[in-house]
């Protein structure tokens, strides 16, 4: 199984503490740190995925559960844009990837709060990383990591200039979190609120 690189500090300590009650001898302790080890295996897991063939595809960034579609008012004025969330259960894969080939036009980090991931009021107030992509047609596409109450550190990957292939990996949230997604206008949804979704195979919507 393989682990994306941030996960094998916090592997490490459960699976030491693990080795050192086995040679004391100490079976529930060691049973208790063996299953701790296994679960942090488990959530740091990262498979590789194979993108779906197709021009105009835009694919989850994430595993998980959409828990909200909603039309967005453009702040400038323009076409109204399409916002999807996307809620990572502590049991899904935490590992984000880019839902289009292009450049990453802008970072916009903001502090915030960390209240649970899948309430509403989560995207606005909590702890968020937004990147800006802009594709081969030069169409812009949002998304933002966004922490959760047990997701305390947002990582992200690459830095502003960064050119991304469809499905590739850019960064992780770790235990629990939410990623957003913000459509450029008229692009036509192919998911629903409620589905499951899986990063970098989901076609979440095409650009039209």
């Amino acid at each position: 199984m393989k682990i994306a690189k941030e996960g094998y500090r916090v592997i490490f300590v459960p699976a030491l503490l693990t080795l050192v009650a086995v040679v004391l001898g100490w079976n529930w302790p060691a049973a208790l740190f063996a299953l701790t080890t296994a679960a942090f295996a488990a959530f740091f897991r990262d498979p590789d995925r194979v993108a779906p063939p197709g021009e105009d595809l835009i694919l989850s960034p994430a595993d998980g559960r959409i828990v909200e579609i909603r039309e967005v008012n453009d702040a400038k004025g323009g076409a109204a844009k399409t916002w999807l969330s996307i809620f990572m259960s502590p049991l899904d894969v935490h590992v984000n990837r880019a839902p289009v080939g292009g450049r990453v036009e802008e970072i916009r980090y903001r502090k915030g709060r960390f209240i649970a991931a899948y309430k509403d009021d989560a995207s606005e107030n909590n702890e968020r990383n937004t990147l800006v992509m802009v594709d081969s047609k030069g169409r812009k596409l949002e998304l933002a990591q966004i922490a959760g109450v047990l997701a305390r550190r947002i990582v992200c990957r690459v830095n502003r200039g960064a050119s991304l292939e469809a499905g590739e990996r850019f960064g992780i949230i770790m235990f629990g979190s939410r990623v957003d997604v913000e459509f450029p206008p008229g692009a036509r949804i192919e998911v629903a609120e409620g589905q499951h979704v899986r990063g970098g195979e989901t076609i979440l919507a095409r650009n039209v």
